[in-house]
């Protein structure tokens, strides 16, 4: 009977835990680990929820040093890498070899660097608190005291500010895209994250908006078809990534963030299946639409590794290890293999 007690007693206090932890990594965007450690008792200085890292880290808090380190660390250049998505419409335009294009593309690429940076700032700067209270997160620049809130919201005007004027300069569809990428990432940041299925479209969002800022910058029209594929291309990246937390959560036993406790692993695979569906079958339309437009047979047989990659993915996705899909990419071969093969036949359907 004691036993029974004392059971429901943990049950409830891990519940507690659970509800109480409003910012947890299960779930987190913007780069965010998928788990966080409890508190460590370690002393050692390479542990990063131990007191002694957190203590390297805040020595620094106060200078000069600490504070351009902080800045370097808070802009997140690993995450760029996502941006290389703009590339995707003048490729498939088949113009990306033009100077003029590319040239479009690379400034369309800095203007979204410049305003996801601008939103790692403003996200962190309200999540300061919160974040102090966090085992690992505590370290973060601006939670370590390295950047003050204050200049955190002054850099993020000025990446915001200066993403908007360099696109208005660019052009204005362009501009239009990013004040649209903006709004909606604000939204995030200040409520939309706990939102259950709006989190998932606002993150899926903006990898379909990395596209269209591509074509939009250069002044190019792609079919209808495209824009489908990557629209949910994405969204079975990112539930599957949920899919792959909430499967880790249950088996782990880990914090979850509150969006995340709305979701079953079955609602998630219900929707990255129905969404990897759609991908393939609008591949396919967008295939032909290549046999027709550019009389390549090319664009049909890229049909092949596309599907199989799709299935690759979902494979990983159905393990529960579906990270940031970057990740997931380099550390399965057989799916990079997959990509350069579909990037070789697109090449050969759209420039030969």
């Amino acid at each position: 009977m004691n036993g029974s007690a004392s059971r429901r007693t943990e049950l409830e206090r891990e519940e507690a835990e659970v509800e109480t932890d409003s910012e947890g990594t299960i779930g987190a965007e913007f780069g965010d680990e998928v788990l966080e450690p409890g508190a460590a008792a370690s002393d050692d200085v390479k542990d990063k929820s131990s007191d002694a890292y957190h203590a390297k880290v805040t020595a620094k808090a106060g200078t000069p040093a600490g504070l351009v380190s902080g800045l370097v660390k808070e802009l997140r250049p690993k995450q760029w890498v996502k941006n290389v998505l703009v590339l995707a419409v003048p490729f498939a335009a088949g113009h990306i070899l033009e100077p003029a294009i590319l040239l479009d593309a690379v400034i369309a690429f800095v203007v979204f660097s410049m305003a996801a940076s601008g939103i790692y700032f403003v996200n962190d700067a309200i999540d300061v608190e919160a974040d102090r209270q966090h085992p690992t997160k505590r370290n973060r620049p601006i939670a370590a005291g390295l950047i003050p809130v204050p200049i955190a919201y002054a850099v993020c005007v000025l990446l915001l500010g200066g993403s908007l004027v360099i696109s208005a300069l660019t052009s204005v569809p362009l501009l239009t895209v990013m004040a649209v990428y903006i709004a909606v990432q604000l939204g995030y940041c200040f409520g939309l994250k706990h939102q259950p299925v709006i989190d998932l479209c606002i993150v899926a969002s903006g990898f379909l908006l990395r596209a269209i800022a591509g074509g939009a910058a250069a002044g190019l029209v792609i079919t209808q078809w495209f824009y489908l594929i990557v629209a949910f291309g994405s969204l079975f990246m990112v539930a599957g990534k949920r899919y792959a937390e909430v499967k880790l959560a249950l088996d782990t036993g880990a914090k979850i963030r509150k969006s995340l406790k709305a979701y079953s692993p079955s609602y998630l695979r219900f929707v990255w299946a129905i969404a990897a569906a759609i991908t393939i079958m609008s591949y396919a339309l967008w295939a032909y639409d290549i046999r027709t437009v550019e009389e390549s047979r090319w664009g049909l047989i890229s049909i092949i590794p596309m599907v199989i990659a799709i299935l690759r993915y979902a494979v990983d996705i159905d393990k529960g290890v579906a990270g940031e899909p970057e990740e997931v990419v380099l550390k399965d071969k057989v799916l990079m293999v997959l990509g350069v093969v579909l990037a070789g036949f697109l090449f050969l359907a759209f420039y030969l």
